[in-house]
């Protein structure tokens, strides 16, 4: 799959499910699914041994 835009397409995906989740649930459901996915996201790279670095979402630098 070289050269083949996986990213892009598992970002559609996720952005359909977030949209069926806001346009069907409501904002509870939007914010379940965004706060599942993320977790998922996080697991995901766990599992495949990939280091999650969280100290790139603050804005302060030490």
């Amino acid at each position: 799959m070289n050269g083949f835009p996986i990213w892009s397409l598992i970002g559609l995906i996720a952005g359909m499910a977030l949209g069926f989740a806001a346009a069907f649930g409501g904002l509870g459901a939007f914010l379940l699914v965004l706060v599942l996915g993320a977790v998922g996201v996080i697991i995901g790279r766990l599992v495949d041994g990939d280091a999650v670095d969280l100290s790139k979402l603050s804005k302060r630098h030490r």
